[in-house]
């Protein structure tokens, strides 16, 4: 049988699957089911023995990709490769692949809970901003398209900063997987941040401190709260860093 579209579209659905051939490529056919899947194929033989290797569906595999696939199973074999094995090789590995949602767990356990005291922050943004959207996406097939996409949505609800710092716990993710040879390059090296943010260099003058620190003492503030704020001053500490630190060498 001649292949084209309109006479692959004429072959109908029988009792019991059959299969045709096309005129011209010895071994390369369709398959037709009882419920109308076509399949491409391809019979061959590898070391004597029989072997059988497909390409997908029709149509969302086309005749002409089918095709392209044929020829290069043809050149596969004339090297002695087994296009088969191959082909379910690659299978295999496909079906386990590493997720983003995987990386994502390794980062927080392997990373982010031993080294960073903000890692349930992390936990938080992954969960609502990352993984939502691209979680059960595989590590070697991430579109950095997608990353700006999600960037530009947290900044459509207003949320500038919050977009920069999902795109800092991006890169620490994906960098984290290269260092871990989950991947070659990170996804996100090029990607700038997406808002301007303005820099917080403020500093309080000598008059300040002094002004503050006998302000309290006027204010009808506790004692242990005026000697926390005295005590944050004097190390410049944030109040979290300060609630979560080890007191035992002070």
């Amino acid at each position: 049988m001649r292949f084209t579209d309109s006479a692959i579209k004429k072959l109908k659905p029988k009792e019991s699957r059959f299969e045709v051939f096309e005129d011209g490529r010895p071994g390369f056919g369709l398959r037709v089911t009882p419920k109308g899947k076509k399949s491409w194929f391809w019979l061959y033989r590898h070391n004597g023995r029989p072997r059988r290797v497909t390409f997908g569906s029709y149509p969302e595999v086309d005749l002409y990709t089918a095709h392209l696939k044929h020829a290069e199973a043809q050149q596969l074999l004339s090297q002695g490769l087994d296009p088969g094995d191959l082909e379910t090789a690659r299978k295999q590995q496909e079906r386990h692949a590493i997720t983003v949602n995987t990386l994502a767990k390794e980062y927080l356990i392997r990373h982010a809970k031993p080294n960073k005291r903000s890692w349930e922050a992390d936990e938080r943004m992954l969960n609502k901003d990352v993984l939502p959207p691209g979680g059960g996406l595989k590590l070697k097939a991430l579109p950095a398209v997608m990353w700006f996409l999600l960037l530009d949505g947290i900044q459509d609800r207003s949320a500038p900063v919050a977009a920069n710092r999902t795109l800092s716990l991006i890169k620490r993710l994906f960098n984290f997987g290269v260092e871990r040879a989950m991947l070659d390059v990170s996804p996100a090296a090029g990607i700038r941040p997406p808002a301007k943010e303005t820099p917080r260099d403020r500093v309080l003058s000598e008059d300040e401190i002094k002004a503050f620190w006998t302000g309290l003492e006027k204010t009808h503030m506790a004692e242990r709260i005026q000697l926390a704020l005295k005590f944050q001053l004097l190390t410049a500490q944030r109040k979290g860093e300060i609630l979560s630190g080890n007191m035992g060498p002070i």
